[in-house]
């Protein structure tokens, strides 16, 4: 295991007394899962973007290539021109973005506009010049890098995904990333860790990770990001339609949040806003009196 002894807070980590932060997404795809379409074109994707952030997003999650189930790669000049006009116009009107590639170009553009995190579904492995990007974003412009684990690829992932102990597997994967990182020059305090809820995970493997997510802070003392939002094993569970997920939604977020998550990623950010504060609360009052009375 790394020695993380000496290594500066993160600025993305949840400070006592505050709520849980909130990644609004808005996907600029005409095929992603949850909202596919809805916001393809400038106006209509900066129109949704600027009420997330009204309604109480800390980040606005900016993507232009899903990452579904079964969605195939799209290529880095049709990307490019999906999200740089919204990144671009988010930013003049004062929202904190973040770039959602898989892409080292993408990244890059993003960045020289003023995005502050790049959220990559493939924790840099997908194209051989992110992490250079990501080492001299994060120098140069003290951006975060989120890093989520995922098994296989979009195409791929949920096509009988099998792990002999996930917990362990997913934990095994970030350690190996942390020192890929840091060996390259990417410090710690740069870092948010996501587990990649839906990304080659079965129902049970999904279960096992939110129940169990508190392990990842207390391994490695990141920011944790959780992304439950809308996901498949919501209306497996529940047989709730995609659009009618939100009560759930935030039962899992607020369970990842009483573990010690620190910031959840949904589509619907007002409501969970208001679930964010309770769960996070609840938190705050349970840590003054430690382990009991």
């Amino acid at each position: 295991m790394a020695d993380r002894k000496g290594q500066q807070p993160s600025g993305w980590l949840r400070q006592a007394g505050q709520p849980a932060w909130i990644m609004g997404v808005l996907n600029c795809t005409p095929d992603s899962f949850s909202d596919g379409g809805q916001f393809v074109g400038v106006d209509k994707a900066v129109q949704h973007g600027l009420a997330m952030w009204k309604a109480g997003a800390s980040i606005i999650d900016v993507g232009g290539e899903s990452t579904r189930p079964g969605a195939k790669a799209v290529g880095e000049d049709e990307e490019l021109r999906r999200v740089m006009p919204v990144v671009e116009a988010l930013l003049e009107q004062g929202c904190r973005i973040s770039i959602d590639t898989r892409h080292a170009t993408v990244m890059q553009k993003a960045v020289q506009a003023g995005a502050c995190m790049i959220n990559d579904v493939s924790a840099l492995l997908f194209d051989d010049k992110s992490l250079d990007v990501a080492v001299h974003a994060a120098k140069d412009a003290n951006v975060g890098v989120c890093l989520m684990h995922m098994k296989g690829t979009p195409e791929t992932m949920q096509q009988s995904p099998k792990y002999h102990d996930v917990l362990s597997e997913v934990l095994v994967f970030f350690e190996a990333c942390l020192e890929r990182c840091v060996s390259s020059g990417l410090e710690e305090s740069s870092l948010l860790l996501d587990p990649g809820i839906g990304f080659g995970k079965s129902v049970e493997d999904n279960l096992v990770l939110i129940a169990n997510i508190g392990v990842l802070k207390e391994r490695f003392g990141l920011p944790i990001l959780l992304g439950v939002s809308r996901k498949s094993f919501i209306g497996s569970l529940t047989g709730a339609l995609i659009g009618e997920r939100e009560l759930e939604t935030a039962v899992a977020g607020s369970i990842g949040i009483f573990q010690g998550v620190d910031g959840v990623r949904v589509h619907d950010v007002a409501s969970q806003y208001r679930a964010c504060q309770i769960a996070s609360a609840l938190l705050d009052v349970k840590g003054n009196y430690g382990d009991g009375v």
